[in-house]
């Protein structure tokens, strides 16, 4: 990788509307306790499997959504505080109510949170897995609920989120 980028005397790049992020790969030490976290506990559905080495998991079918990998990681630790990488991975649930059977779930399995904040846009639970890598569970509020300041921009924000009050929407 180069040490700088390159000025570019051409206008700023835009996506083409409609991209999206399809999968992340993630590298784990481990792919049978990394299944009992994404799988048992996250919920996602086990897609394909190539032994020890990966495990492809989804929602509704689809190839994957997360990939779990042990192919430069087997055995590893996770990256020491300080270093550069993935910050978090993050799922987006269809409501609110999911978000909450989501939380019910963890709560369940004794899976600890790092955090838990209402942005005004969204609601995010975050937490770690089993290798270290920052997991999001988040639910987006309608458009028209986002905050906005003066001039019509957004204007997000950072709250604490009453985990209480999530986990009582659950049922």
């Amino acid at each position: 990788m180069p040490d700088s980028l390159p000025v570019l005397e051409t206008p700023a790049f835009v996506a083409p509307s409609g991209t999206r992020i399809g999968h992340v790969h993630l590298k784990v030490a481990d792919i049978e306790r990394a299944l009992r976290f994404w799988r048992d506990i996250i919920g996602l559905q086990v897609q394909q499997r190539m032994g020890s080495q990966a495990a492809f998991l989804s929602v509704d079918g689809y190839h994957h959504h997360i990939a779990l990998n042990t192919w430069e990681s087997a055995g590893g630790q996770p990256p020491a505080p300080g270093t550069t990488g993935l910050y978090h991975v993050a799922l987006l649930y269809p409501d609110r109510r999911a978000l909450a059977q989501a939380l019910a779930r963890l709560v369940q399995a004794g899976w600890p949170l790092d955090g838990a904040s209402d942005h005004g846009v969204s609601e995010a639970l975050y937490l770690r897995d089993p290798d270290g890598n920052g997991v999001e569970l988040y639910r987006d509020r309608p458009l028209e609920e986002w905050p906005r300041d003066a001039q019509g921009g957004l204007a997000m924000l950072t709250r604490r989120l009453d985990v209480r009050a999530l986990l009582a929407e659950a049922a």
